[in-house]
């Protein structure tokens, strides 16, 4: 492909367009010819001459197409063209026959009239003065995205970025951010502060400008959400933010004083320390802890009715509770909240399906949730019982920018008595109080997590908060069943969490460990493992059994590279395999693939023709098919398939090879994890314990012996500043 031609001419017709992202398709007539013309063309209608910059590229479908990069366009001024613009629908109000009495009226002057004296379209038959007026403010409003689309590429903003801007602000786009460029960092627009920071200064605005300093506050308080922080202490917020901005401490601490007032911070004292909070966060934390100290006060008696059931359970399913299980469960049904710890094989799910017999034996509505969908299926598969995600069971919906809208709340509650949550370890901050402000009084809640597996991706550290505050009942089940301990996965993970070294000698079994003298041969060993050693030894399938779970992202060994090696060995290039390169990198029929974010808007189709809507952070599947004409792609999950938009796709990316992270409430037939130097800030006894538990008949370790000592050793927690546990001990003083 040749990259930076050129192409000029008319547009004949727009043959597709997506009005969410502005991605078009038109058909381009230049030199006698008509041409495919493919991009982000948001404001482009008929009868318009363009000058387009891009590449040509052969579709094996479709045949060749022009793909924009950049363009620059030209009103019509010829009547024959004008009177194409205006029949094409590009101006509501205006069709072909209205359109053919103006140009017939005023020609080829016809776009200057409606632009500079709109009044004198009353001069047409037919025309009011009021009709003349709603003519020219549709004119208005469709040349408004123009000019923000135009303003926009001189500070380097894409046309995506500018219709998400206009999107927001309409016809106030240009005005807003030319007095405030910082207006850009607002959630949802996908600018940020550096961009906006460029944009700014390129205005010569002074440096300790009160809305720049404001701006790079809440830059480093939104930032550090992805720390997993619900709070700063005001002097690392201050460091922080000079470090950023390049200033001295007066015009921070004055910003920061002006945001305390305005309400647009907020800051609480815990042991003579300042910390700010964003709103959102403090009246989260403090709606969790005073919701929660209510709930604790609730209680039921134990009746000899419920000891019987619960050994009526006992002798039909073969079952002797242990003595912690049994407290879990008698807890679940006479406190109002209860949470409920334990690791690998100590029977959490016997414990659960027991709790669930007994609490729907009280003609109790159960509901079950879990943050992701593979953790929710999961949950479904080991009790018998549907679960939903979080997410799901709030009925979420997605605002303008992209923020979650959950329509059960306080004045729609669920319709449940109690409630389960699994994996309450990825639960943030944001998310725990949705679903609480989503449950009717009286309605149980049953926590279920274990405290040794990474925190939550979001900002927050709610389960561990909970129980460091001991204000909630909590059962932790400790004891390893004998059955369970006959798996080395099981035993090693205890290991692992005890500090000691997991046998690493094994022969046989279902735990392996293979010595690497480099990354480049750790890497090499991975690909060699999933695409011929395991599928030759064991049968299994590198695109539904085997899942490669890296600490990171970066490096030889990180995901970003891994997937590189694993597609290039596993599903390489074909003539007959169509590509798409999207944001996070390129994309081939017959790949792995997994969705990054929850969209509750993406269709599927069961393979019995069943439909529905929803694909979950977390979700892998098979790329089966890209349509690069109509802009979408088709990816098989299990027996279900959904289709992408081109816009969609952008939340798809490889999955040979993912990140322990993102591994989290999930599980898998085969894990390799690759483990040689890891950086240090992933070499942590969490990370690996998180990885071994989540292979369900096969664990291989590669690497070096020296990094899993490592990992071993290093029990630090991530430092997460957040002000839960002390507004719940808080709570406790009031009540």
């Amino acid at each position: 492909m040749a990259k930076d031609e050129r192409l000029s001419g008319m547009v004949e017709r727009v043959v597709f367009r997506n009005t969410e992202n502005g991605w078009t398709v038109l058909e381009v007539a230049a030199e006698d010819e008509f041409h495919t013309v493919v991009g982000i063309l948001p404001a482009i209608e008929a009868g318009e001459y363009l000058q387009l910059t891009g590449e040509w590229g052969e579709h094996p479908r479709y045949g060749r197409q022009f793909v924009v990069q950049s363009y620059e366009h030209q009103l019509p001024n010829d009547t024959e063209s004008v009177f194409r613009y205006l029949a094409s629908g590009a101006i509501k109000g205006i069709g072909p026959a209205t359109a053919a009495s103006i140009v017939q009226k005023f020609g080829g002057d016809t776009l200057r009239i409606m632009e500079e004296e709109p009044e004198r379209l009353a001069e047409v038959r037919g025309i009011t003065l009021a009709r003349a007026r709603t003519i020219a403010q549709a004119y208005n409003e469709q040349f408004g995205l123009r000019e923000v689309i135009l303003a926009f590429s001189a500070y380097g903003l894409t046309q995506s970025e500018a219709l998400r801007c206009w999107k927001r602000w309409g016809a106030a786009t240009v005005e807003t951010v030319r007095k405030d460029p910082y207006s850009l960092c607002a959630p949802g627009l996908r600018i940020g502060f550096e961009r906006a920071d460029r944009i700014c200064m390129g205005m010569d605005r002074p440096p300790d400008d009160p809305r720049r300093i404001e701006a790079g506050v809440l830059h480093v308080l939104r930032h550090n959400l992805r720390n997993g922080h619900t709070c700063l202490p005001q002097d690392k917020l201050i460091a922080a933010a000079m470090l950023l901005l390049g200033v001295g401490e007066a015009p921070v601490l004055q910003a920061l004083e002006d945001m305390m007032h305005g309400f647009t911070v907020r800051t609480e004292t815990f042991d003579g320390r300042l910390f700010v909070f964003l709103p959102d966060l403090h009246m989260a934390e403090r709606y969790i802890a005073s919701r929660i100290r209510l709930m604790t006060g609730f209680h039921t008696a134990i009746t000899p009715l419920i000891e019987k059931n619960l050994e009526t359970a006992e002798r039909k399913n073969g079952i002797k509770y242990q003595t912690q299980q049994r407290l879990a469960i008698l807890s679940a049904i006479e406190k109002g909240v209860l949470i409920l710890t334990g690791g690998p094989g100590t029977g959490k799910t016997t414990t659960l399906r027991a709790i669930i017999m007994l609490l729907e034996g009280l003609g109790e509505r159960v509901e079950i949730a879990a943050p992701t969908g593979r953790a929710a299926k999961r949950m479904s598969e080991l009790t018998g019982c549907e679960a939903r995600t979080i997410h799901r069971l709030l009925e979420v919906q997605w605002d303008g920018t992209d923020m979650p809208v959950f329509e059960r709340n306080e004045k729609n509650p669920l319709d449940a008595d109690a409630l389960i949550v699994d994996e309450m370890s990825m639960v943030d901050t944001l998310l725990f109080d949705s679903l609480l402000r989503a449950l009717r009084p009286g309605c149980r809640l049953i926590l279920v997590g274990d405290t040794d597996q990474l925190p939550a991706v979001g900002a927050g550290r709610v389960l561990h908060d909970l129980i460091e505050s001991h204000m909630l009942p909590m059962v932790e089940l400790t004891e390893v069943f004998r059955q369970a301990m006959e798996s080395e996965i099981i035993v090693n993970a205890h290991r692992i969490v005890a500090g000691d070294m997991p046998v690493l000698s094994g022969k046989t079994g279902d735990f392996f460990f293979l010595p690497q003298r480099s990354t480049e041969d750790t890497a090499q060993t991975v690909v060699d493992l999933c695409a011929r050693r395991l599928p030759a030894g064991y049968g299994t399938s590198a695109f539904g059994d085997i899942q490669v779970l890296s600490p990171g992202r970066k490096g030889e060994i990180g995901t970003v590279r891994l997937n590189e090696l694993l597609q290039a060995e596993l599903n390489p290039p074909h003539d007959k395999k169509r590509e798409w390169r999207g944001e996070n990198g390129l994309l081939r029929e017959g790949d792995k693939v997994m969705h990054i974010r929850n969209n509750y808007d993406i269709v599927w189709t069961r393979d019995g023709g069943e439909t529905g809507t929803g694909v979950f952070n977390g979700d892998i599947g098979l790329l089966e098919e890209i349509n690069v004409r109509e802009q979408t792609m088709h990816v098989r999950y299990d027996d279900r398939v959904a289709l992408y938009t081109w816009d969609q796709a952008q939340e798809l990316e490889l999955a040979y090879a993912i990140t322990v992270h993102k591994s989290q409430g999930s599980e898998f037939h085969t894990v390799v994890v690759p483990v040689y130097r890891n950086p240090s800030q992933l070499c942590y006894r969490n990370l690996l314990y998180t990885a071994v538990t989540r292979a369900r008949t096969l664990l291989i370790l590669v690497g070096s012996r020296e990094t899993v000592q490592s990992m071993v050793e290093n029990d630090r927690k991530t430092l997460r500043y957040t002000g839960l546990c002390r507004f719940l001990q808080d709570a406790q003083e009031l009540f």
